[in-house]
């Protein structure tokens, strides 16, 4: 009630309530005017202390503007950065202004610090990308577009910057909004803003400018005091990774940690994740003082009622399920200097915990200039690519886009103890064993297939094993190997993958064409599903009529069924199961 009557005062008094806390950071390709723009913010919102503004224009006399304010020495505080003219390190300022609050991160744009600028977009609600007017969409623009997109901001502003050295053209701010429009499209941006300004001159940054009277939208500031970023969309359930066990005494253990979702209350049921365990919130605290709940956002102490198996790395959770895996599949930013190979291992960073894991393979990699799927053995520093990874032990694990935090990765390196990639999970497996595939590419194209594993009769177990190869992959031109102890194709077939919808021609040995499902045709040619079994086709209406039945199931919304493969496939015509003593799920 109090509340309300001050909110009446100041409407009263002509003040507006003010709109929560905004995060936001500026990136781009090198001397975009980053740091430039953000200090033309500061300086011209009066958001400086009077010394702070007197020692800029002091420092600026021997600047690289001739005298002239040179705004990015706001943010450039090292004394590197002031040599070199560029941005090194994340710089973080906070202010305020009448209508709302803000945390800004200055990042690098320099390829060198990528990994700084992916250290800034973890944090953000929103991501300002500079383009020079003179230069256009480059390289290292899409690759931070790519790499914010990966870390989930979901609202870009594109600032084309220097609209006064290209004499404020409208016909040239078009043709950058054109590139612009393809690079959203291409990464499938939500919410887009494209605003022309001059962060040395002032234009369209705080005020509108008189110089760009063809630009009907507002001013950068206006629009950043008014965006509305509390559309996320917000996870199912409570989740807490817990970050300290806190035993003062022998009467109380208490889990510590921040709140990552939803709300928790005195009496609720929880479950404590790996375990399983479940267990009543016998208390709660907020720094040192009892609460009844706690919610989103909020560090607490939470209390159960009974003891259960809860260490640093654990989740406790309520109202949603969570997998718990040895396995996953990331989208990851390679930022260490030297190449990423196949079969290291890494410490991994997920939540709270940290677990000991192995990249087991590379799926592909993604180009930043046209997005499209490239095959990869390795990756270089700065690379952007979709890999597994195998874990020593089953730890909490979500996809990003259900559960945030459960999402986010980091790779850490055991003997230098740098870090050496992030990322985002994409897929948790519910499973300890991923199978690791191969991975046929064509562009943004793909489609996986295990058409070269082994099949094994493991004597001393009595059980049927699968040994899969490390998963390659495999483009238009590649000459596969048709044999092995276990299997046998044709020098010439078809592959269809009924999953990803993709069709993979092979002639003499030799990948012809990998295409989509539905501009693959027919023609007689022996074909086998993705994992190596003949579909049973003697004619192009068997081939319409499997197709039906593929589009009936989808459309019903149903998972490929036991009916199904009966129906359309054969285990034994390309395939084989041998003896052996002993088999050992291994990956080569």
């Amino acid at each position: 009630m109090k509340q309300q009557v001050v909110w009446k005062e100041e409407r009263e008094r002509g003040i507006s309530k003010m709109i929560g806390l905004l995060k936001f950071i500026t990136c781009g390709s090198v001397d975009d005017g980053k740091s430039t723009l953000i200090g033309h913010i500061l300086y011209d919102s009066k958001l400086l202390y009077a010394d702070q503004e007197k020692a800029l224009e002091l420092d600026s006399k021997v600047g690289s503007r001739g005298g002239a304010i040179d705004y990015s020495l706001l943010l450039d505080g090292l004394m590197a950065e002031r040599e070199q003219g560029i941005t090194i390190d994340v710089a973080y300022r906070y202010f305020t202004t009448d209508k709302r609050s803000f945390i800004v991160a200055d990042t690098p744009g320099h390829e060198e610090y990528t990994r700084n600028m992916a250290v800034g977009a973890s944090f953000a609600d929103l991501a300002i990308i500079l383009i020079d007017a003179k230069q256009g969409v480059l390289v290292q623009t899409k690759r931070h577009a790519r790499i914010c997109a990966i870390m989930g901001i979901k609202y870009f502003v594109f600032a084309v910057n220097k609209m006064d050295l290209v004499g404020y053209s409208e016909e040239r701010f078009n043709e950058i909004t054109k590139q612009i429009d393809e690079l959203s499209k291409e990464l499938g941006l939500a919410s887009v803003k494209i605003i022309p300004v001059s962060a040395t001159e002032g234009d369209n940054i705080t005020v509108k400018s008189d110089n760009t009277p063809w630009y009907s939208g507002e001013a950068l500031l206006t629009y950043l005091e008014n965006v509305d970023v509390s559309e996320k969309k917000k996870e199912e359930g409570f989740y807490m990774p817990v970050q300290r066990v806190c035993r003062p005494d022998h009467t109380f253990r208490g889990f510590q940690g921040q709140i990552e979702s939803g709300v928790v209350s005195v009496g609720d049921d929880i479950i404590t994740l790996p375990s399983g365990e479940s267990a009543k919130v016998k208390s709660i605290l907020i720094g040192d003082k009892d609460s009844q709940l706690a919610q989103e956002g909020q560090p607490a102490t939470i209390q159960l009622d009974k003891e259960v198996d809860v260490s640093r790395g654990c989740v406790l959770s309520s109202g949603t399920t969570l997998p718990v895996s040895k396995s996953l599949t990331a989208t990851i930013l390679w930022m260490d200097d030297a190449e990423l190979t196949v079969g290291k291992d890494y410490i991994v960073k997920i939540g709270t915990k940290q677990v000991l894991g192995v990249l087991k393979n590379i799926q592909y990699k993604i180009d930043v200039n046209t997005g499209n799927f490239l095959p990869a053995n390795g990756l270089s520093k700065n690379e952007i690519a979709v890999c597994d990874i195998g874990l020593q032990e089953a730890v909490i694990i979500d996809e990003f886009a259900k559960h945030k935090t459960l999402g986010e990765l980091i790779l850490i390196d055991r003997i230098s103890n740098m870090t050496s990639a992030c990322g985002v999970v994409t897929d948790s497996s519910a499973y300890d064993n991923k199978e690791v595939k191969c991975a046929f590419v064509n562009g943004s194209l793909k489609g996986n297939a295990d058409i070269f594993e082994e099949y094994y009769y493991n004597l001393e177990s009595a059980t049927v094993t699968k040994v899969s190869p490390s998963g390659k992959t495999y483009k238009v031109g590649d000459v596969i190997n048709v044999s092995g102890e276990t299997y046998s194709y044709p020098d010439n077939f078809d592959v269809i993958v009924l999953r990803d919808k993709v069709a993979v021609t092979v002639r003499d040995k030799k990948i012809e064409a990998i295409t989509k499902l539905e501009e693959y045709t027919y023609t007689g040619t022996p074909v086998i599903n993705s994992r190596g079994f003949e579909i049973r086709l003697n004619g192009e209406d068997d081939y319409n009529n499997l197709i039906n039945d593929l589009n009936a199931i989808e459309t019903a919304n149903k998972p490929l069924n036991d009916e199904f493969f009966n129906k359309w496939t054969k285990f034994d015509t390309y395939r084989k199961i041998i003896f052996k003593d002993e088999v050992w799920e291994y990956v080569i």
